[in-house]
């Protein structure tokens, strides 16, 4: 192991910055698997934190899906902006209300059966005002 290291230490790089460069994790290394440019530096794009609208600012869509769930009829609830906290918070009082299952795949909600003009009722209770 000492091999390496002297190696790289001829070459200018510090035995601190070894073992340094040691403990990057390089499963954040998408899609790169060696750099010839000297220069490069691995960087993963941070997301940007999305805050939570008010829910008088929402714009919250409903509509009636059956396409591709095998026959069953689902409700989408779509345009939500915010976090993953809040919108899994919202569907949990969506499917508490309506007293059925669903989930949140992708920034939609999907809620089991066809409850569009419930959801809207149950939305705009809790200030989700621009509902339709």
């Amino acid at each position: 192991m000492a091999d390496w290291k002297s190696a790289l230490a001829a070459l200018g790089t510090s035995e601190e910055q070894i073992e340094k460069n040691e403990d990057v994790d390089r499963r954040k290394r998408v899609g790169v698997v060696y750099s010839t440019n000297p220069d490069f530096a691995y960087t993963e794009e941070a997301e940007e934190a999305v805050a939570t609208l008010p829910s008088n600012q929402q714009k919250l869509r409903l509509s009636m899906e059956r396409a591709g769930r095998g026959g069953k009829t689902v409700t989408l609830v779509k345009g939500f902006i915010g976090t993953d906290d809040d919108i899994n918070s919202l569907c949990k009082l969506l499917k508490q209300k309506c007293g059925v299952g669903g989930s949140v795949k992708d920034g939609e909600i999907i809620i089991q059966g066809d409850h569009r003009q419930r959801l809207i009722e149950i939305l705009k209770q809790n200030g989700y005002t621009q509902t339709k």
